[in-house]
């Protein structure tokens, strides 16, 4: 019964392209037709029970028997799975993969409101799960002058991972509009490289904050090796603790953390902000986003990589800095952006698939690559981008037209 079922799940989504699977019970069948531009690709599923968990929740019951090599792809990757399925049922034109069951829906729902409530404690521990896994696994997928991991900025096709990192940096520094001796809050400083940048790019003094004991460390190390020790400082904290010090800064940046805050906190994180800028004080928020309305994390993601995560829809995000009066003084949408990024993550992990498979063990390598390849085909084909939002406290703090924008990006970039 399963079987039947999972053929007529891909038989409504496999158009274009191809994909061939065999059922455990030597059953092979064939979906789509060859297709210039879509993946072909041959999978085979090793025990009955593997058509049933896919129909009860597709990405979780898909992902874990790939991790658990109960669903083995013997034509193509992962990668190329993920694609063929979304691409065959594109956002953009209304379309939407096969939802978990009723109840799986109804239990992912009460789970994701739980965790997104994110004390300090649930806070610390999330970020724990995922970034102090240990740094080598981060070292070997990122770019290694700057150790981004987000989205990077993509002027032309031909960068390398490192030149389209630094291009995005000098995109977020030209959006501060800094003048040297301000001071700047790195809210989610990640491995330090965005203020290690700021510092010897800008002459500003910068405060980067994190939850991770891992990326403190490393931050650390690579500020003093910058020769910038003097003028950046990281420390573990969690950003609600910081009004009670009384700080104000001149600038604020938060690149790829307001996704680990979760939606009850979005006001607190606004209002915190808020509370942290100067009068003549700038933000720029850089996060991933939903293109449409507000939605909840599937249970994959909130099992096994980012447990407390949400990604915030536009309008949920803007409603939440209207109620400080916070300024949205203006929004990028970067669409394409972090899909090319994480075909170069993808690329360096698969290049380096026998040391990541040392460091932790096959199970992890798969479902990592999984990971990544989801949030590819979510970019690529489904409901997600970027935003960066910029925010002043005052509606004098900026030059009129956006002239300045590409004018300071160019001077930091040496054109």
């Amino acid at each position: 019964m399963s079987n039947a079922l999972v053929k007529k799940f891909l038989g409504g989504i496999i158009k274009q392209g191809r994909l061939e699977v065999t059922f455990a019970d030597g059953d092979r069948l064939c979906f789509g037709r060859p297709t210039a531009g879509f993946p072909e690709v041959a999978i085979r599923f090793t025990d009955n029970k593997v058509s049933r968990d896919i129909l009860m929740d597709p990405r979780i019951g898909a992902a874990e028997a790939f991790m658990d090599e109960r669903l083995v792809i013997d034509s193509g990757d992962i990668m190329q799975l993920v694609q063929l399925l979304r691409a065959n049922a594109p956002w953009d034109r209304g379309s939407t993969l096969r939802p978990p069951n009723p109840a799986r829906r109804i239990a992912n729902g009460i789970g994701f409101a739980f965790e997104s409530i994110n004390s300090r404690i649930a806070s610390r521990r999330n970020a724990a799960h995922h970034y102090d896994i240990g740094n080598d696994l981060y070292r070997l997928m990122l770019d290694e002058p700057h150790m981004q991991y987000s989205c990077a900025y993509w002027p032309t096709d031909e960068m390398t991972l490192a030149q389209a990192q630094e291009a995005k940096l000098a995109h977020i520094a030209a959006k501060l509009a800094l003048e040297p001796d301000q001071t700047v809050l790195d809210i989610g400083c990640g491995w330090g490289g965005m203020a290690i940048y700021l510092a010897r790019h800008c002459g500003v003094t910068v405060s980067g904050i994190t939850l991770s004991k891992e990326q403190l460390v490393l931050a650390q190390e690579r500020a003093k090796a910058a020769g910038v020790a003097d003028r950046v400082r990281f420390e573990l904290v969690d950003y609600r603790d910081l009004p009670a010090r009384g700080m104000t800064f001149d600038r604020i940046v938060s690149v790829g953390m307001f996704e680990h805050v979760g939606r009850p906190q979005f006001e607190t994180f606004f209002r915190v902000a808020a509370e942290l800028l100067t009068d003549e004080g700038v933000m720029l928020l850089h996060t991933i986003g939903r293109m449409g309305g507000p939605g909840s994390t599937d249970a994959f993601t909130r099992k096994y990589i980012f447990p407390g995560g949400y990604i915030p829809a536009l309008s949920e995000t803007l409603a939440a800095s209207e109620k400080y009066r916070l300024i949205a003084s203006d929004v990028e949408t970067l669409r394409l952006h972090y899909a090319k990024t994480l075909r170069h993550w993808y690329a360096n992990c698969m290049r380096h698939r026998a040391e990541i498979i040392d460091l932790y063990d096959q199970r992890f390598f798969n479902m990592w690559t999984f990971y990544l390849s989801g949030a590819t085909a979510a970019f690529e084909n489904g409901g997600m981008c970027n935003y960066q939002i910029q925010f002043t406290r005052n509606r004098h703090s900026l030059p009129l037209t956006r002239d300045y924008l590409l004018q300071g990006e160019r001077a930091l970039q040496g054109q």
